[in-house]
């Protein structure tokens, strides 16, 4: 037996079809972002690496240069005007000293700012 659909069966039946496609393209298209963002986010991973190790590493120049003065490092949080424990995250790294507190680093430590940033890479 041959079953005739009406008009406005077969309307709705494509209506259906069509949010269903666009819902699919749309699911498409999120799963296309995600992977691209996260293959973005893997071959970033290197640089931030890096990033951390230069705060390391200025953060080790300006212990070096501290020791090298024999000053501790309250003496320097007071003669900048800062707490001890600013200067602390500045050598450990967790922070770093604004453009003024650098170049009052340097003339306390009698250098100029690019000797300090030198051993910096």
């Amino acid at each position: 037996m041959v079953r005739y659909f009406g008009v406005k069966t077969v309307i709705a039946g494509g209506i259906i079809l069509l949010i269903f496609l666009a819902m699919l393209a749309l699911f498409g298209v999120l799963i296309w972002y995600v992977i691209r963002a996260l293959r973005k986010y893997v071959r970033d991973t290197p640089s931030r690496a890096e990033d951390s190790a230069v705060k390391r590493s200025l953060g080790e120049a300006l212990k070096a240069h501290r020791a090298r003065c024999g000053m501790t490092q309250e003496f320097v949080a007071q003669s900048l005007g800062v707490s001890r424990q600013a200067v602390s995250k500045w050598e450990s790294g967790a922070s770093d000293p604004s453009t003024v507190n650098l170049l009052a680093l340097a003339r306390l430590y009698g250098v100029s700012a690019d000797e300090l940033l030198r051993g910096v890479e």
